[in-house]
């Protein structure tokens, strides 16, 4: 439903989220149809590829609509929902003298109920013309009580309004001429493939969605009801054949397809690129870590504080990177150059149940070991909700890896675009090592270390790897170093 002004009422659009984010999913409104809302009040809370935020409405007025469902991928500039401005009717238009709606002039009165927030795409008054509806990719379209036929005509040009050319059909296999002469909108690719997939035109069946967009529902309820691939055989097949397309499209209906969205979408993408892009080579260590274990104990036991292991291995890395600038580099592939970094900003590989996060310590070459122990153990906290500001997931100057607490001993990391290197942890276990020529049970971890061939060649990253190992092995051999 698009604004108009002559019913007094105004979209909210999903604002430009920034670096280059250009959708979201949507994960709960804070209002409901009916509900009156103020400047600025937050209305909907949505989850970009770097974090969760809520989004305060730039109007004041009465909720009429909305556009999307949680779950939903939104795209910027997709309407999210409507309000209808205060001393506007819902659904019908109140208009003052001479015509004029009463909420909205031409003049732009209506700025003293638009919002002053900072949202990018908004201002303190609405600008004459909205900007196109972009499509929204992985997402569906939610049908809303107050879609009326009004929106149709900006819903309708997302997608062709004319049918391609066919061979000419049999009268008796030829749809009924209201169905032939209809067209519905069908702004998702994944929707048009869920139909094609059980040969389905989307496009002929009725759209349930705002301005008659068919929606994923639209094609799942026309699959359930039969009518699949035998309702639309192509001309000139046999339906003889039409059983066996049946069969496929019964053995698909088995099948799950979760569309590649939000933070899944750029995980993707950044490492199938940085496997595209680096050449990268793995080297590794197997590390007694029995004095480690011993060092911590013996450092909580003296100062009543606890201690991470990952803290501790992190302060090995930093004085690791200081020692070795090279390894704390980034490569600016436009410019052709190598980047030595002077702030050391740590990332932190974390599993969250938005998926694979890298959250970044910054600073951490300048804290102590009590400073960065406390930032490493805010980062893990905040990594179970998977809730962290864009500021906490960029800068990052190199990335540690603790892959050990999921149980396994190693493995090839993926360098973190644009950093060249990357430290792997594994777990720590119990295992046969010789100590003074004597063979007996220690502590022992996997250090796995990926870096990229065009920043460094083997040297610097070998002696990198083991001056942590050292730092593992025996902690009192960082003392010189601090």
């Amino acid at each position: 439903m698009s604004a108009d002004v002559n019913t007094g009422t105004r979209e909210f659009i999903l604002p430009d989220l920034g670096e280059g984010l250009t959708e979201a999913e949507l994960i709960s409104w804070k209002v409901e149809i009916g509900d009156e809302v103020h400047v600025d009040q937050m209305v909907v809370e949505v989850e970009s590829a770097k974090s969760v935020v809520e989004l305060p409405c730039p109007y004041a007025g009465r909720v009429v609509s909305l556009h999307a469902n949680a779950g939903d991928t939104v795209s910027a500039g997709q309407a999210l929902l409507t309000v209808a401005e205060a001393g506007a009717e819902m659904g019908a238009g109140d208009e003052g003298d001479g015509g004029t709606p009463a909420s909205v002039s031409q003049s732009g009165s209506s700025t003293e109920n638009s919002s002053g927030a900072n949202l990018i795409g908004y201002g303190t008054s609405e600008p004459k013309t909205r900007p196109a509806k972009k499509r929204s990719f992985g997402g569906k379209h939610a049908a809303t009580p107050a879609a009326t036929s009004t929106a149709a005509p900006t819903a309708a040009p997302a997608v062709p309004t004319v049918i391609p050319d066919a061979p000419p059909q049999p009268p008796a296999e030829a749809p009924s001429a209201a169905a032939s002469d209809h067209v519905s909108p069908v702004s998702s690719p994944l929707v048009r493939k869920l139909a094609k997939d059980h040969g389905i035109s989307a496009k002929s069946l009725p759209g349930t969605g705002p301005g008659g967009v068919v929606t994923r529902a639209d094609v799942t309820a026309a699959i359930e009801s039969g009518a699949g691939a035998a309702a639309h055989v192509p001309a000139g097949t046999s339906p003889a054949k039409a059983p066996s397309t049946a069969a496929s499209s019964d053995q698909s209906d088995r099948d799950t397809r979760t569309p590649i969205t939000g933070l899944r979408k750029v995980v993707s993408e950044r490492l199938t690129k940085s496997r595209q892009e680096i050449p990268e080579a793995t080297i590794w260590l197997d590390v007694d870590a029995t004095e480690l274990l011993a060092t911590k104990k013996a450092l909580e036991a003296r100062t009543g504080e606890k201690y991470s292991l990952l803290s501790l291995v992190a302060r090995f890395v930093v004085a690791g990177l200081k020692k070795y600038p090279i390894i704390n580099s980034s490569i600016d592939t436009a410019a052709g150059e190598i980047v030595t970094h002077g702030d050391i900003n740590l990332g932190l590989a974390a599993q969250t149940p938005r998926g694979l996060m890298v959250p970044v310590v910054h600073g951490a070459g300048e804290m102590s070991l009590r400073q960065l122990r406390d930032s490493v153990s805010e980062t893990v906290g905040k990594a179970a909700s998977g809730r962290f500001d864009p500021s906490e997931l960029t800068g990052g100057t190199f990335t540690l890896n603790n892959y050990g607490i999921f149980g396994v001993d190693g493995s090839a990391p993926i360098i973190n675009l644009p950093e060249v290197a990357m430290l792997g942890l594994g777990r720590i276990k119990d295992r046969p090592w010789v100590v003074d020529g004597e063979l007996t049970v220690r502590k022992v971890m996997y250090l796995s270390f990926v870096f990229d061939h065009r920043a460094c060649d083997g040297q610097e990253p070998s002696e990198f790897l083991t001056f942590v190992a050292d730092c593992i092995e025996n902690p009192v051999s960082l003392l010189p170093e601090l």
